[in-house]
């Protein structure tokens, strides 16, 4: 029986990366697969390029329609609804720490007989990730932490203007190392940047970023932060970037009452990790996320006594660099969709397929 990928549009605003990009389609294709892509005008990969190598293309948001044994492959959240899910569903659903909507969502599976398989939960047999965005998330967030240092220097209103997508990361280092070198100038220091979960993928991202910049670093990880917080210490870095993947209750890292210190000096946060709507959120500061429209949450407005304190929390951080973070997902992700089979995935009692289907049984009960 011949597999059938769908890849479906992204329709969240802003969101140009894609779980699939041309060359893992045609290895896929010439192993027996049937591919389908809806078209996407705002994909990062133009539709052509999957029709060239042999991707059939459909219509927008067409998945819906797709056959019954078809795999729907995506990133981001599914449109709000009350349609019940049947088809099997490949993407980063955030429904398994109780996050706003859980229910509603894996109720549409129950009641539609369909299956989730979380791509955060696709795990090796160590129980390490086998394919994610991180490297690029933290990248991205330490970049646009550091342009808002940056508009804090310069007084520019907001700090960090709208943001999109750049070609690649040699040109986003390039004009942040321009803005900062005349922000850097005319503070006569360079920002001093804390990254917690700095060993991690994400935290890699953010510390290359920072170190590309010449900017002045503190790396911290389990060792540093296995006491607990919250941690006062981070106030007197200019910038602090949380890296950290949070499974379990933690003590928060920071707290508005510690931030309310007149002599704070951080001023800018970037929560890479970007839970508000989770009870285990380690940043239990703000209640919502930020976009590229609006990236700037300001938590404390600047007075006289008490410096502003800025926040960015964008749940698609890697879609600041889309062409390049598709690529590298896709080529994680390409071994393991190689190894679907005709059926539900149930077939084969120890994958990545198999793992990831028992976490949604477990999870769908609850629902």
């Amino acid at each position: 029986m011949t597999r059938h990928l769908w890849l479906r549009a992204e329709q969240k605003r802003g969101e140009q990366r894609s779980a699939l990009v041309p060359d893992v389609a045609r290895q896929l294709l010439d192993s027996g697969f049937q591919i389908s892509v809806e078209r996407c005008t705002q994909r990062a990969i133009p539709d052509t390029a999957f029709a060239d190598v042999g991707c059939s293309l459909v219509p927008t948001a067409s998945w819906p329609q797709a056959p019954d044994d078809a795999w729907i492959l995506g990133l981001k959240e599914l449109p709000d609804s009350d349609l019940a899910l049947h088809h099997k569903h490949i993407y980063f659903a955030h429904a398994y720490k109780n996050q706003v909507g859980w229910q509603q969502l894996l109720g549409r599976f129950n009641a539609g007989g369909g299956k989730l398989y979380d791509i955060e939960y696709l795990v090796d047999e160590q129980n390490r990730r086998v394919a994610a965005f991180g490297y690029w998330a933290g990248f991205a967030g330490a970049a646009l932490a550091l342009s808002t240092w940056a508009g804090q220097v310069l007084n520019r209103q907001p700090s960090l203007q709208p943001v999109s997508a750049y070609v690649d990361k040699q040109t986003l280092l390039a004009s942040l190392k321009a803005d900062l070198e005349i922000a850097i100038d005319q503070a006569g220091r360079v920002p001093e940047v804390v990254v917690i979960g700095a060993l991690g993928r994400s935290g890699q991202g953010a510390v290359e970023c920072i170190e590309a910049c010449n900017c002045r670093l503190l790396a911290w990880d389990i060792a540093e932060t296995r006491a607990g917080g919250p941690f006062p210490e981070l106030l007197n870095r200019d910038i602090f970037v949380n890296c950290v993947f949070v499974n379990q209750p933690v003590e928060p890292f920071l707290t508005l009452e510690l931030l309310l210190q007149p002599d704070r000096q951080l001023s800018v946060i970037c929560d890479v990790s970007c839970d508000p709507g989770g009870p285990l959120n380690p940043l239990p500061i703000y209640e919502r996320c930020t976009t590229f429209e609006l990236p700037l949450l300001s938590v404390i407005e600047s007075t006289t006594n008490l410096p502003a304190l800025d926040l960015i929390a964008i749940d698609h951080l890697p879609s600041l660099l889309p062409a390049e973070s598709s690529q590298d997902f896709a080529a994680q992700l390409a071994p393991y969709l190689a190894m679907l089979d005709a059926g539900d995935g149930q077939g084969h009692p120890d994958t990545v397929w198999s793992r990831s289907l028992a976490v949604f049984h477990d999870k769908a009960s609850l629902a």
